[in-house]
Order: structure tokens, then sequence, then C-alpha cells
């Protein structure tokens, strides 16, 4: 796992049948010190994030296997929200990750009900036809 922000957001109005419902991203992947560290790529996200947010991600194949449906055509997957990190420059003991700043501190981040997760994973039915 890779530490990165999120940067922006891609909209995508043609893409592959496997990715229809995923979220993609503009992540910039980040070194120790928390500095820009390569270009930007586009991620899929797995884990409901948001512009400033401070986020592990996995990429090559792994990035495909963290997807609810395998083996489907991406770089890289946002997988988890980083909180807290030591700070590597010894400015400071923790560093808690910012959030955007048209965001309200009090906003909380939307989490995918067990529902939610139980429909995205299941194989999309064709639409039934009415008689």
């Amino acid at each position: 796992m890779r530490l990165g922000r999120i940067v922006g957001r891609v909209v995508a109005t043609v893409r592959a049948k496997d990715l229809d419902g995923e979220k993609l991203l503009l992540l910039q992947p980040l070194d120790a010190r928390r500095e820009p560290a390569g270009a930007t790529l586009v991620a899929c996200d797995v884990a409901q994030s948001g512009l400033g947010d401070l986020v592990l991600w996995v990429g090559g194949r792994e990035a495909a296997l963290a997807l609810p449906r395998s083996f489907v055509p991406v770089d890289a997957t946002v997988v988890g929200h980083v909180e807290q990190a030591p700070d590597v420059s010894g400015r400071e003991e923790m560093a808690t990750a910012p959030r955007p700043r048209n965001a309200p501190a009090s906003e909380p981040r939307a989490k995918r009900s067990a529902e939610q997760d139980a429909k995205r994973s299941l194989p999309r039915a064709p639409p039934k036809r009415k008689r």
C-alpha cells in the first residue's frame, strides 16, 4: 500500500463494462514526507474518499482485486483512509489528515451500509420485460 491524496474527480461517460458504478478519482501519490511523488493518476475508489483526503492505495494486480468484480482493467484503487500517520520530517509527532476547505468539521464521512455492499457485490440481472 502507498500513501496519496485525492486531488480531483474524474467523470467518464464511456468506460469498460466492469467499471460501471465505480467512482474514479484523481490521486496524487505522496512520499513519507507527504510531498508529491510522481505523476497524478486515475484510481478507482472503494473507500468512499473525497477531495483532499489522505488515502492508502494499491497498484497493479492488487488494484483490480480490491474491486467487487475481479480482473477489471484498473491500475490503481483507493483502499483506505489515513486518519493519523507519523510525520517523518520531525516537525511534529503525529499529523492528522486535513479535511477539504469547503467541508464543515462536523460533517461525517459517508459510509456504505452492509445492504449497499451486498447489492454492489451481486451480479446484475438483466431487466425484466413487460408482457
